[in-house]
């Protein structure tokens, strides 16, 4: 797999894990790289790189979620070279769980743990209250979506051809999103780690519990402080939240 598909900024040969991470409706792999820093002692960080945006820029968008997922499926089994935790947020949450269930029907090689952030249940299908931005916002609401979350810089936002970019990319993640469907009966054994924002409006009161139904290892679900992208400072240290890559890993 092209170091442009899977993206690890600090490569560790001793590494004994790796923390895979899967990005949201318009992120690419830039979004979680400063993470890699925050890696305890023996993880590696890796993200994954959708096609058309970044390195992976002259590859056509995903037409629809089944093309998503399964070329993210074959980057992410190219990278399971050594144990790892799967990690997705928002959408990338239903891609990271989409992918688990498949490769654990193929016999492996399964997470040792699967992490969904700010993502509600896949298993309730796709609501209104799950798609935004809309196909039907103008051009200008979704640069202010993404100036509200962070995703858009000042030098994107000063350069018309960036900003028509970000917004193209944005638009064919959303009919992707909006392609969605939930495999009837899948589920997952492997751990499963579940955060939620206290103040965030779209995750279902019942997504505890509605996403608990579709583990079949251990469960464990953290509340943090903010609404979809937590508070700017939880965001920054997100990995220092989630179990699995913190555990003390073997030499």
């Amino acid at each position: 797999m092209k170091d442009t598909t899977v993206v690890r900024p600090r490569r560790d040969p001793s590494a004994t894990k790796r923390f895979i991470c899967l990005g949201f409706c318009g992120g690419g792999a830039g979004s979680y790289v400063k993470w890699a820093d925050a890696m305890p002692p023996g993880v590696e960080f890796a993200a994954i790189c959708y096609p058309g945006r970044e390195g992976r820029f002259v590859d056509d968008f995903a037409g629809d979620w089944d093309e998503l997922v399964d070329d993210t499926l074959d980057a992410v089994v190219s990278a399971a070279d050594i144990p790892y935790v799967l990690f997705g947020h928002s959408m990338g949450g239903w891609v990271a769980f989409d992918i688990a269930a498949q490769i654990e029907e193929r016999g492996g090689p399964a997470p040792e743990a699967l992490v969904v952030s700010s993502a509600n249940a896949p298993s309730r299908g796709l609501t209104v209250a799950d798609m935004f931005p809309s196909q039907q916002d103008s051009d200008e609401q979704l640069i202010a979506w993404l100036q509200k979350f962070g995703l858009m810089s000042e030098h994107l936002l000063n350069d018309p051809d960036l900003r028509e970019m970000a917004v193209e990319l944005m638009r064919a993640d959303i009919r992707v999103r909006d392609s969605f469907h939930y495999r009837e009966g899948a589920v997952v054994s492997t751990a499963m780690h579940v955060l939620t924002g206290d103040g965030d409006e779209v995750i279902d009161p019942n997504s505890k519990e509605q996403w608990r139904k579709l583990a079949r290892g251990e469960f464990q679900h953290t509340a943090l402080p903010g609404g979809h992208f937590y508070t700017p400072e939880i965001w920054d240290t997100l990995p220092s939240h989630i179990t699995s890559i913190n555990e003390r890993v073997a030499p």
